[in-house]
């Protein structure tokens, strides 16, 4: 039975899809933990009450990056998971951090990656014109929002979309390509080379 730990810093609702999703459809997998580097993280109280234990690792208590990396990485450790999963977690992690967790590290970020890492995904996306958006669930790299792509999903952009209609769109997707990239990984369905991932089945890693 694979473990595993996941960190939010709001509601969470990746972390509701993935928990729910694991029970649901008898993963062979538990939850085992959610940390959150915020106290008022609303996730917090939803896996309370799914009996999944929680915990805060709150950044501003600690003085320098390193020491929130190596105080939050001592919490996850101590539930020793095999799977660590960002699921809107706002904080850079650095590079000791991610070697620590690598190969079973994963994170989702709005966008169709490589294109618009960082913030505003949405608004950017709009000011260039494209035509579809999306989400992509990738392995955690230094490199801010790169890293090998488990799973992306595609969404068109409408005419007269603004930036929330399109991230509401988005966020949709992302509960379902989450939770199956997930599965794909604690099934041991995941096959990674050169930097590239594929599906051990050939299952398809988009979805429309």
């Amino acid at each position: 039975m694979k473990r595993i730990v996941i960190l939010i810093s709001g509601r969470g609702s990746n972390m509701e899809a993935i928990q729910q999703r694991c029970v649901e459809q008898g993963w062979p997998a538990t939850v085992v933990a959610v940390i959150a580097n915020r106290a008022d993280a609303a996730g917090l109280a939803y896996a309370a009450g799914q009996g999944v234990a929680t915990a805060v690792v709150d950044h501003r208590a600690h003085a320098s990056r390193e020491a929130f990396d190596a105080e939050l990485a001592r919490v996850i450790d101590s539930h020793a998971p095999d799977l660590v999963v960002l699921a809107g977690f706002m904080r850079i992690l650095g590079p000791a951090f991610v070697q620590r967790f690598e190969g079973r590290l994963l994170n989702i970020h709005p966008s169709l990656l490589p294109a618009f890492p960082g913030l505003h995904t949405h608004r950017r996306a709009l000011a260039a014109g494209c035509k579809a958006v999306g989400a992509t669930v990738h392995f955690v790299t230094p490199e801010l929002d790169h890293g090998p792509i488990v799973m992306q999903s595609v969404v068109p952009v409408r005419p007269g979309d603004d930036e929330h209609a399109l991230a509401a769109r988005v966020l949709a997707t992302e509960h379902v390509i989450y939770p199956q990239a997930v599965r794909w990984f604690v099934e041991g369905r995941l096959r990674v080379e050169d930097g590239v991932v594929s599906h051990a089945g050939g299952a398809s890693q988009v979805y429309l």
